[in-house]
């Protein structure tokens, strides 16, 4: 069984909206049920799980109806964080899913995710045990310690641009969060970086620079432009 763990706990206080961003309509459409659809018609996809802002679960179900996205099988309430949020769904998974059954964790705020995207980050899972949607970085790197300053150039060569569904191996990703609060850890930016906190090894499925994260309201704006091209290039 491959199932979707979507995040989506965050206030979205960036966007300084009333409405948590991943609720914000974008032509008439929440982002999150965007990003709902990509997994609901991926063929390789079997269920849905997410961890949503608390107060806004039963909104989330009722705009699941209204979309038809019936792979939504489980709706958790997020956690203080996004670590937190992901343990708390793979709690509840913890209830129908085998050690051998692939989850693929992915931010309810990336709406613009390819089939292709889901379907290697699935192989690549199935191949080595886990997978991060990654790309080559393509701007110059400095490090900094203060972010006024910087000293050190880091080739862009050895570095990837890590982004969400990363996929991990059931039975793996539950010991990785368990055994991660045993040791103290408990604000890991995203379960990858957990999981090389605890010494495991990461590996890279296809990514793509539209994948973008929505963040601001500058990216919601990007989001418009490039779902626009994407609608035009398919009607010619």
């Amino acid at each position: 069984m491959n199932v979707a763990l979507i995040l989506a706990g965050g206030s979205g206080k960036r966007t300084e909206q009333d409405v948590p961003k991943q609720f914000i309509n974008v032509f008439d459409k929440p982002i999150i049920i965007y990003t709902l659809e990509a997994f609901q018609k991926h063929p390789d996809i079997d269920g849905i799980i997410v961890s949503c802002l608390e107060g806004w679960e039963e909104i989330l179900r009722a705009y699941a109806r209204e979309y038809g996205i019936t792979k939504l099988k489980w709706v958790v309430t997020g956690g203080e964080n996004g670590q937190a949020s992901a343990r708390i769904a793979l709690y509840e998974l913890e209830k129908v899913c085998t050690e051998d059954d692939i989850v693929l964790i992915h931010d309810g705020v990336r709406p613009m995710l390819g089939g292709d995207v889901i379907s290697d980050c699935i192989v690549t899972c199935r191949r080595y045990g886990n997978a991060l949607s990654a790309i080559r970085c393509q701007e110059t790197v400095v490090g900094t310690e203060d972010g006024i300053s910087g000293d050190v150039s880091i080739h862009r060569n050895t570095i990837m641009r890590v982004m969400t569904p990363q996929a991990y191996r059931f039975g793996r990703v539950l010991w990785g969060h368990k055994e991660a609060l045993k040791r103290g850890i408990t604000n890991a930016v995203y379960t990858n970086t957990l999981m090389l906190e605890l010494g495991e090894r990461v590996y890279f499925s296809t990514g793509s620079a539209k994948n973008l994260k929505l963040t601001t309201l500058e990216d919601i704006e990007i989001f418009k432009a490039l779902y626009s091209a994407e609608q035009e290039d398919w009607i010619k």
